[in-house]
């Protein structure tokens, strides 16, 4: 892969020669021609979702957590350090993705993304500062340091990252696009059902009301690496190999219901070593179709065990358009009025 050309004169964006990647851009945003029609959708989207997280109110939450029991309370604490951690390397990675990818309409949406996963990051701490007690704040911070568990899952994502930095071959370059599409659709979301869980017993409600903002940013992002794999697939059809993204699939599986298991495990009502297995399964299975990928990694995991908690991950927006948690179909819902966007086509 090499990196696209920061100033271009001799750049060519006409709508026949423009490519996702490989191709010779000017880096000029004239998105009066589109290429990837889908990117205009998502952009109004993307926007449509702008929001602020100091919006909701965290006060309950304070009288909340300290209704949690142990076991929830560590949960809560070292999902939070787990999530901070992955939202705050995502946003600093995507520049560097975008660096190579040579469509300005797909330009812009990683660019937006990048604001989104800083946003998130804030989130996080805005929820630790509000309610976790002050002495204790630095150790969720730190933890992805000291927990041995908590170390070795980070590292496999930031180690790939920090690999395709060094050396910007293909092989590192799919893997990068996988990782990223991996945290965006797979690792985020037993942490998300957790607090979905308090939620449906009237617990830690802001902190859940912050998260579906979140979950909804993400299920785009997600949405949008998938749009992206499958352009460059259809340019070079082996440009991801099935054998090793596979591979990626199960390790990220195996560290994810690891981790699940050791900060959350059997010790919080609605959560099991059993359900967390059935639920990323099942989730892996269709990211993996959502891919372009056949056939299941996993048989048997067809059943999602937390279908009961839809109703509390998904919040309508205007005209009561829905996004589903659930599957890779999102529509906006808003905190501000939708911005002024691209016209239509």
């Amino acid at each position: 892969m090499e990196q696209k050309l920061l100033f271009n004169p001799e750049g060519d964006d006409s709508l026949e020669t423009r490519q996702i990647i490989r191709g010779n851009s000017t880096n000029i945003f004239n998105l009066n021609n589109v290429r990837y029609q889908w990117a205009n959708s998502m952009y109004r989207n993307m926007m449509a979702n702008f929001w602020i997280p100091e919006k909701t109110d965290l006060s309950s939450d304070l009288e909340s957590y300290k209704r949690l029991t142990v076991e929830e309370r560590q949960a809560y604490d070292g999902i939070l350090s787990f999530l901070i951690f992955l939202d705050s390397i995502q946003t600093n990675n995507l520049s560097n993705i975008n660096d190579y990818i040579t469509a300005p309409e797909v330009n812009l949406l990683l660019a937006i993304q990048q604001y989104q996963e800083a946003i998130h990051s804030q989130s996080y701490q805005y929820a630790i500062e509000s309610i976790i007690p002050a002495d204790r704040r630095n150790a969720i911070y730190d933890k992805w340091r000291q927990d041995k568990v908590l170390f070795e899952r980070n590292k496999y994502v930031a180690e790939i990252y920090q690999d395709f930095l060094g050396d910007s071959s293909d092989e590192n370059f799919y893997k990068v696009i996988i990782a990223n599409y991996l945290l965006e659709g797979l690792y985020f979301y037993n942490g998300f059902n957790f607090f979905y869980n308090l939620a449906s017993r009237h617990l830690m409600m802001g902190t859940s009301e912050i998260i579906r903002y979140i979950n909804r940013d993400e299920l785009t992002h997600c949405v949008l690496f998938e749009f992206i794999v499958r352009e460059i697939r259809e340019i070079d059809p082996d440009f991801f190999p099935p054998a090793e993204v596979e591979q990626m699939f199960r390790t990220a599986v195996d560290q994810e219901i690891a981790w699940t298991d050791h900060i959350i495990g059997d010790g919080v009502l609605g959560v099991s070593e059993e359900t967390t297995e059935m639920y990323t399964k099942w989730l892996a299975n269709e990211r993996w179709n959502k891919l372009g990928f056949e056939g299941k990694l996993y048989d048997g995991f067809d059943k999602n065990p937390y279908k009961h908690l839809e109703k509390l991950a998904d919040t309508e927006g205007e005209g009561d358009v829905k996004s589903n948690f659930f599957e890779s179909t999102v529509s906006a819902y808003n905190q501000s009025s939708v911005l002024d966007g691209w016209d239509d086509f």
